[in-house]
């Protein structure tokens, strides 16, 4: 999350959240945290909201009524009272503890946190943090004794690595408020307790959801289904991926049939796609618009994954960033080995 100067944490309370199949306890705080160091305050800042990407956004839902989601009726408590937070957070770290009885789920510290003067859009708005700490790492300890110093281990969390989070932001009410989630652990199909079990949160459908869904859809389609349907190398594969990558970029707003014809081109591989298209909403429970508006941010989280790389045996990786017909495969008998060919102007 970016701009967080300006948030103030107002209150914090930790919980002990043990897995009960396991004979785990849950550890209730009976007071918030004591928070007079302004350095600690502000580490717990960053632990707690730097890996938000404030753009994906969910909603709290109930498959009856939304005033029957436990984590979303807590919210609203804690919103409407704020001398209630040690009772709602203790409410909620009771049901979490509840929820915890996958194998894998791992006994950690659960936060509850209020946070006051949050950007959101053009506004500074209040907001409810839910946090959860399962890893723990090992760092040495240097401190003098005596003349002489001494190093001792301490297991602590790594502020720089959140595993699980939930932002509530005070906006939106009526629809389920506007939440931003964190799922860094237990990110199997099976283990999916955060945000299906405990949160029941699903993603707010809009430009970012529409172009992360399409960009995803589009990678595997190019990846997986095609090598399988048609006849194509890696370096074929490569220079889609760019295409698709260009369109995205250069686009405001993305359109299938547009989109087909400009990347794709032949007229099996489109019909191929069209119905790969039908199967990935339906595998995947999403529903991808033909037609919607390019989201930028959700443009630069997909180009992280969509590798331009030509990966030979361990000994060469070549980088194709376009000119797809500067580069040329063959296979040479005398020594039984793939080659490619690069045309080039000037090295560097």
């Amino acid at each position: 999350m970016t701009g967080t100067d300006s948030i103030q944490l107002e209150q914090v309370i930790v919980h002990k959240v043990g897995n009960p199949t396991r004979g785990e306890a849950l550890g209730l705080s009976a007071n918030p945290l004591t928070l007079n160091d302004q350095i600690v305050k502000g580490l717990l800042t960053k632990y707690f909201l730097g890996a938000f990407n404030e753009q994906e956004q969910y909603h709290f839902t109930h498959i009856s009524d939304l005033g029957l989601n436990e984590v979303y009726h807590y919210a609203c408590e804690l919103f409407d009272d704020r001398k209630s937070f040690t009772k709602q957070s203790a409410l909620l770290a009771q049901f979490l503890y509840n929820k915890s009885t996958h194998s894998k789920v791992k006994e950690g510290e659960m936060y509850v946190a209020h946070f006051s003067n949050v950007p959101f859009g053009t506004e500074y708005i209040e907001a409810i943090g839910i946090f959860k700490s399962e890893t723990k790492e090992t760092f040495l300890k240097v401190f003098p004794h005596g003349p002489s110093w001494e190093v001792i281990a301490e297991d602590g969390i790594n502020i720089n690595k959140l595993d699980k989070g939930c932002l509530i932001f005070k906006q939106n009410r009526a629809e389920g408020f506007v939440v931003c989630v964190v799922d860094n652990t237990n990110k199997q199909q099976d283990a999916q307790y955060w945000v299906k079990d405990f949160l029941q949160v699903t993603p707010s459908v809009n430009s970012y959801y529409h172009t992360d869904a399409a960009m995803g859809m589009c990678k595997l389609f190019i990846s997986n289904e095609l090598q399988e349907k048609f006849e194509v190398n890696k370096s074929d594969q490569i220079d889609l991926l760019n295409r698709s990558m260009d369109y995205f970029k250069t686009k405001e707003s993305f359109k299938m049939d547009e989109f087909a014809e400009e990347v794709l081109h032949h007229p099996e591989m489109i019909e191929t796609f069209t119905q790969y298209k039908q199967t990935y909403e339906l595998a995947r429970q999403v529903s991808i618009d033909d037609d919607f508006d390019i989201h930028l941010g959700a443009v630069k989280k997909q180009q992280r994954v969509f590798k331009s790389i030509l990966k030979l045996d361990k000994n060469f990786h070549v980088y194709i960033h376009g000119r797809k017909d500067l580069i040329e495969k063959g296979f040479d008998e005398f020594s039984g080995k793939h080659y490619y060919k690069l045309y080039f102007d000037e090295e560097s």
